[in-house]
């Protein structure tokens, strides 16, 4: 079943069970409140009257909506005002309306504990098991060990023959001379005589008069 209620200058559209977010309610959290103003009523498509009807809540707790910035200005005197505001809501879970009541949610809980007893079952039957195996393992150890031969000394490890002596590389022939060195060492060439004074000479002989 459904109604539209009307609360706070606001319409509702609820059923048992919903949760809706109104404008302020005086009571505190957990308190139970009847809405009375309701403006249509009905179930599924059929409609029915709303004359003696009732809608019970109960308050889920008192809170504020997000902050809003006020602000306000007059251009060229100088005058700018702000401020917050945050509304205040109260959140209510709608009980019943009418004879017809919130569903208790309390079946989950009890299939819940009937999944949990194969589950013990299971935990006690892997306990057991285990406690079987360990009580199997120490015998079947024991009977191992005494089957077993005496086990053989170790062989000693043979001698293995010393390595041969790598031949040493021949050593490498000298660098060669820088071209320096090489050229220090060739014999240097006579020097050829100064020509300064061959010009005065050949001027001494065209003057000096040819013998007749």
């Amino acid at each position: 079943m459904f109604a539209v209620v009307r609360t706070g200058g606001k319409q509702y559209r609820v059923a048992p069970g919903d949760k809706i977010v109104v404008e302020k309610i005086d009571g505190n959290a957990g308190d139970k409140i009847t809405l009375g103003d309701i403006l249509l009523a009905g179930e599924g498509s059929d409609l029915k009257s709303t004359s003696g009807l009732k809608v019970s809540a109960e308050i889920l707790a008192q809170a504020k909506a997000d902050k809003v910035t006020v602000f306000k200005k007059r251009r060229r005197h100088n005058y700018r005002r702000k401020a917050g505001h945050r509304q205040q809501h109260t959140i209510l879970q709608i009980t019943a309306i009418g004879d017809h009541k919130m569903e208790k949610a309390a079946a989950p809980k009890a299939e819940a504990k009937k999944d949990d007893a194969p589950k013990a079952e299971v935990a006690k039957e892997v306990v057991n098991t285990v406690a079987k195996a360990e009580t199997k393992q120490p015998a079947k150890t024991a009977a191992k060990a005494a089957t077993k031969p005496a086990a053989k000394p170790a062989a000693k490890a043979a001698p293995k023959p010393a390595a041969k002596a790598a031949p040493k590389p021949a050593p490498k022939a000298p660098a060669k001379a820088p071209a320096k060195a090489a050229k220090a060492a060739e014999p240097k060439a006579a020097k050829k005589p100064a020509t300064k004074n061959a010009a005065p000479a050949k001027a001494a002989a065209k003057k000096s008069p040819k013998k007749k």
